[in-house]
């Protein structure tokens, strides 16, 4: 992809990669970063940005990711590629840690697969392997100690070096203990010299102290003096310990000639490490500023809503300060947008943010816009943005900016997404304006993407009347002249030039001298732009509050749709409840009828026939109302009369406490099961109960359950 260093210069590009790697555990992590450069390859960016996504979704779960920290060792592995070399033991315990960490991971995400598809597939060339560390284990401790059974002369060395130690401390005990009866020690009786114990001997009686002088002490009172016997042991003590030395090289030796085939294995284990870093840094990025990853559009548009700059946005979070989010739109339709508007509108920021976001985006960096946002990848980004003189080279800021025209015209094609900030300034008005007006017509017939902010007023012309190109401005408060950094297509924008000369205190008898010189039709042509900019606020503050009313009367009309289709199926089970309950009294009613004619003239064969009729009938009635409506299933009927149970079970309920509440019962009064019609006297109650006198029996039940008839 061609992205000049210009471009990448004038978007901070560098600034943000910057800002990204300061999250990097590894010192290799952050230089993989700095080093990210965009890409036009689809499948690639897409694969980025879902591994990015994947590792933000993280810090908001409980399935976190393991720690991928690991210390790098190239040196190591570039040893491990030349003969006879040998790996040191620090070496061997970050190969270790190493390995560790890789299985840790592999074991995580094929846990976890289902959560990070992408992240999984990172390490799926990698296999789970727990020999390097097991092997590195069996030789070298935690703390960086050779193992004394790493090998049977290594424990037989260090054992023969315990026992000549314990001799060496010995003797010279016995050798302090002797001369310590004497007159011959200082007072502080003994001393280290060159890690060895010696005799802090009086400098008068060295000739009577057998052994040999080590060294002095600086006033030369004092000579120390290592014991004769204790020397001996010493020089065997010198002997075994370089034996010790040799045995432990002789077995990193092997150690390291164990793990030369590990070569690709560990090569791979930092490649993917170090990636997984990169993708680590970009998800913190990517959190601390709420960036998402956008659609990729196979169309050429670039659709970005609620856009923020992702280092201002950084910046303000920072210093507490408000960020004004912006929507910027571009299609083939509408392929070029010339933005125009007072300076400090916000026209710059607009430019520099679709620029960043879009090399981000294709960076595989996640963009802090709305998720419905949509990028086309483009081939190449040109830029032209803020001052651009060469000191070096002695061009003006015009002469440098012609040349950068010279090299958009030259490269400018369908695929091209420019970005020019106060395009055709730095010249003669009239003249700058001509040229810059034949520039901008080549990169239209290019069939190039792209944005510029002008004040020319002829450039404005040109957008109103070229069918792929579009005025738009920053919107500006007209009374207060503050910038409400809201983007507007469809109209150019005043430059307020002397609205904003007034408000900062220019006298108007100087400002009406100044519209003199100016030409008439400019002048009306910018009070034109501002009397409809102030329309269009107008306008756009009354269609908010008309969409504020229409939501509301929207959410109360659907809130009384649904409280009435409740109430209309409700309607409709009650209905049918209904139907059903009369249907079956009437069927019991007719049986009933025959069952009590068959008891009075004992006619069996009547009975079989009126039955086998009333059937015959309901059956074709059946039939009849098949045809006509959907059959009401026995399961649908157990539902509505459960419903219906439901219901007269809460009305009973209120029933209960209302009565319980009201009436007060007392004993020798009337009383009757509300569905029954037996009367009965209230002989006692306790509590809530009382006991019922019907005469021919007694018995308990709630007071909630009865109703008064008549009071003692």
């Amino acid at each position: 992809m061609n992205i000049p260093n210009k471009t990448s210069v004038d978007l901070e590009f560098q600034t943000l990669l910057e800002q990204i790697s300061s999250f990097a555990v590894t010192s290799i992590g952050k230089d993989e970063i700095l080093s990210i450069s965009p890409i036009n390859e689809k499948d690639e960016i897409e694969y980025q940005l879902d591994l990015v996504s994947e590792y933000t979704s993280s810090f908001d779960n409980e399935n976190k990711i393991p720690n991928h920290y690991f210390d790098e060792f190239l040196k190591e592995i570039r040893l491990l590629k030349i003969e006879n070399s040998t790996i040191e033991v620090e070496g061997f315990r970050k190969i270790s840690n190493t390995n560790y960490t890789v299985n840790k991971l592999i074991k995580f995400f094929k846990k976890f697969k289902r959560y990070y598809p992408t992240l999984r597939s990172m390490s799926s060339h990698i296999e789970f392997d727990e020999k390097p560390k097991k092997k590195i284990s069996s030789v070298i401790d935690n703390y960086g100690n050779i193992h004394n059974n790493a090998s049977d002369k290594l424990f037989s060395v260090r054992k023969e070096i315990g026992i000549v130690k314990s001799k060496i401390g010995k003797t010279f005990q016995d050798a302090l203990k002797y001369y310590n009866s004497t007159d011959y020690l200082d007072d502080i009786k003994e001393s280290f010299v060159d890690n060895r114990r010696v005799l802090a001997v009086k400098s008068s009686h060295r000739r009577k102290v057998t052994g040999t002088i080590i060294g002095s002490s600086k006033t030369g009172s004092i000579v120390y003096v290592a014991p004769e016997e204790t020397m001996k042991y010493s020089l065997e003590l010198n002997n075994l310990e370089f034996e010790e030395k040799e045995e432990i090289k002789r077995i990193l030796k092997e150690l390291t000639d164990f793990f030369r085939p590990y070569c690709n294995v560990f090569e791979d284990y930092i490649k993917y490490l170090t990636s997984l870093d990169s993708v680590y840094s970009r998800a913190k990025h990517a959190f601390s500023i709420n960036a998402v990853k956008p659609n990729i559009s196979e169309k050429r548009e670039i659709q970005l809503y609620g856009a923020y700059h992702p280092l201002l946005l950084k910046h303000n979070q920072d210093n507490n300060l408000t960020t004004f989010p912006q929507d910027i739109l571009i299609k083939d339709e509408m392929r070029i947008l010339v933005i125009s508007g007072p300076n400090a509108g916000g026209k710059s920021i607009t430019l520099k943010t679709m620029g960043l976001l879009q090399i981000m985006f294709q960076s595989g960096i996640l963009i802090p816009t709305h998720p419905k946002s949509k990028i086309f990848i483009f081939d190449q980004i040109l830029t032209d943005i803020g001052d651009n003189q060469s000191i070096e080279n002695q061009l003006s800021t015009y002469s440098y900016r012609l040349k950068n025209m010279k090299y958009f015209l030259e490269n400018c094609n369908k695929n091209t997404l420019f970005l020019i900030d106060e395009f055709g300034t730095g010249s003669d008005p009239e003249l700058g304006g001509a040229l810059a007006e034949v520039f901008l017509k080549e990169f239209y017939d290019s069939g190039a993407f792209g944005i510029i902010t002008t004040h020319y007023s002829n450039l404005k012309v040109m957008a109103s009347e070229l069918d792929f190109m579009d005025n738009a401005n920053m919107q500006f408060d007209s009374e207060t002249f503050e910038p409400l950094f809201r983007l507007i297509t469809g109209e150019a924008g005043s430059s307020y030039t002397f609205e904003v000369a007034s408000k900062n205190g220019i006298e108007n008898f100087l400002i009406d001298k100044a519209k003199e010189k100016v030409d008439l039709d400019k002048v009306r042509f910018e009070g034109v732009i501002s009397k409809l900019q102030k329309e269009r606020i107008k306008n756009s503050e009354e269609l908010s509050e008309l969409k504020r009313l229409q939501t509301g009367a929207r959410i109360k009309k659907d809130e009384n749709e649904v409280l009435n289709e409740k109430l209309t199926n409700k309607l409709s089970k009650y209905n049918l409840l209904y139907e059903h309950e009369k249907k079956t009294i009437n069927i019991g009613n007719k049986f009933s009828t025959l069952v009590d004619s068959y008891h009075k003239h004992g006619k069996k064969r009547r009975l079989i026939s009126e039955m086998f009729n009333i059937i015959e009938i309901e059956k074709k009635k059946k039939e009849k109302k098949k045809s006509s409506n959907k059959k009401v299933t026995a399961k649908e009927i157990l539902k509505i009369k459960d419903e219906s149970k439901r219901d007269i079970l809460k009305i009973k309920k209120k029933k209960k406490l209302k009565k319980k509440i009201e009436i007060k019962f007392s004993v020798g009064d009337t009383v009757k099961i509300p569905t029954g019609k037996s009367e009965g006297i209230i002989d006692s109650i306790k509590k809530d109960k009382a006991i019922v006198n019907y005469g021919n029996f007694k018995t308990q039940i709630s007071l909630s359950e009865i109703e008064l008839v008549k009071s003692k």
